[in-house]
């Protein structure tokens, strides 16, 4: 439980950020004290360059916790009664800082939770935005399918197209083979048909060349 000291003392600090114009109220600067204080004692085992570029403020909280300190030596060195009083005023700031650390992990577990929810809520909007994903990368797969097909029945028709004019120019190839193989053969006829006739003059001119020969003998 928080002390009536140590509310009034929240208040008075916030009263006097108040008059230098920041506007906060006690449970803030109460927060805002157990934030400093949780990052200056997470900041005692490191060096003291990383030190200040890790937290600015160490400088300063390490000179007040150090005062306390002094303060407490000299407490021990009092008299009884006035070293019980002021210790109890100090063992209620240590009774504070304990009981703001366990409200720190409260608030801690409370983010922890309010963590998993976002996480819960976060994963249901992933699951969302992986089902929407899926739907259009469906639909993208469905219009290469069908761009596919398209394209397959083109060129189909495009081979098929070939073939025909193939076909066409081979027959006519063969057309002009045996054309040329016809005209070949009537040719070589054409020239056994001289030859024949060549052949048949030179044999009637002979035998009229060995009769006049005879008839002058």
């Amino acid at each position: 439980m928080e002390t009536k000291r140590n509310k009034l003392l929240w208040e008075v600090i916030a009263t006097k950020m108040k008059e230098k114009g920041y506007h906060r109220s006690p449970e803030q600067c109460k927060c805002k004290w157990k934030n400093l204080v949780t990052r200056y004692k997470g900041c005692e085992t490191l060096e003291l360059e990383a030190l200040r570029h890790q937290f600015p403020f160490y400088n300063e909280l390490q000179a007040i916790f150090a005062a306390r300190m002094q303060r407490m030596l000299w407490i021990e060195a009092e008299d009884g009664s006035a070293s019980g009083s002021k210790k109890k005023a100090i063992s209620s700031d240590e009774e504070e800082e304990n009981e703001d650390s366990e409200g720190e992990k409260v608030s801690k577990k409370k983010r922890k939770v309010k963590g998993n929810v976002n996480i819960g809520s976060s994963s249901g909007s992933r699951n969302k935005l992986v089902s929407s994903f899926k739907e259009i990368l469906d639909d993208f797969m469905k219009q290469q399918m069908a761009m596919e097909m398209q394209w397959l029945k083109a060129y189909e028709a495009r081979e098929e197209e070939r073939r025909i004019k193939e076909m066409e120019w081979r027959q006519t190839m063969e057309a002009l083979e045996n054309e040329k193989l016809m005209m070949e053969r009537r040719w070589r006829e054409r020239e056994e048909q001289r030859r024949m006739r060549e052949e048949a003059r030179a044999e009637k001119r002979d035998a009229l060349i060995t009769a006049l020969l005879n008839k002058l003998r």
